[in-house]
């Protein structure tokens, strides 16, 4: 099991496993979330970014196809493409990343750090890896918007709001960190303007439970987008 895929659910006695993603039934999403990374963080084609964390490397494919040399790092092979650029048997937690200093453009992280007890050597090996002027891009789940449900997935083991963060990212040396709130759904980022009505239901106060319809859910469940950049010597 990857990283990225510890959200899991289990359907009683079933094998099925149901991914805890921010996606719904869009089958799209990492190309669309991709694209939306791509353009906010001024991408170019041919950056060289790795996904730590990868799991099946749906976002490493996401970000080839944008042009990029993406590649993935990940504990386990969890069922990815063999053409994709992806090295397992790694403990991101504990091992030092089979990558050269000052390798990558972008190190991106999608729902990661949550699942590790001490993010110490995660971030430390990042910052390693990253180029100078390199920059740090990870999303993990909000906890004032999720404190109800966030245990409920029983792998999360550590939780974070938009100023632990951008704490934690200038704590290791990170400059211009920032963490803002994140919608997942796609939807809000074509039409900003129906952020009104999220926020609408956020006066409810965070869900406790998780709610079927994914425009509720993903109005009611953020997440934090947070990035800094390696600073130049």
């Amino acid at each position: 099991m990857g990283y990225r895929y510890l959200d899991t659910y289990y359907n009683k006695n079933k094998h099925d496993t149901y991914y805890n993603s921010g996606i719904g039934s869009d089958d799209d999403y990492p190309r669309k979330l991709c694209r939306y990374v791509f353009q906010k963080f001024g991408m170019q084609k041919s950056d060289v970014l790795l996904d730590a964390g990868c799991g099946r490397g749906e976002y490493v494919r996401g970000f080839n196809d944008l042009g990029l040399n993406a590649s993935g790092i990940d504990r386990e092979n969890s069922g990815y493409d063999a053409e994709l650029n992806i090295r397992s048997g790694f403990d991101i937690e504990k091992d030092r990343f089979p990558f050269d200093d000052d390798h990558f453009d972008f190190v991106f992280s999608k729902s990661v750090i949550a699942h590790l007890w001490n993010p110490d050597n995660f971030i430390k090996e990042i910052r390693r890896i990253l180029k100078p002027g390199g920059k740090i891009i990870i999303t993990t789940p909000d906890w004032n918007s999720q404190m109800h449900i966030f245990y409920d997935d029983f792998t999360k083991v550590h939780p974070y709001t938009p100023v632990a963060v951008e704490k934690l990212l200038k704590t290791y040396g990170f400059s211009d960190a920032r963490a803002d709130l994140f919608y997942t759904k796609p939807i809000f980022w074509e039409y900003p303007w129906l952020k009104i009505f999220s926020r609408l239901l956020q006066l409810f106060g965070p869900p406790k439970k998780i709610h079927k319809n994914q425009f509720i859910r993903w109005s009611r469940e953020l997440m934090v987008l947070g990035s800094g950049v390696k600073q130049i010597q």
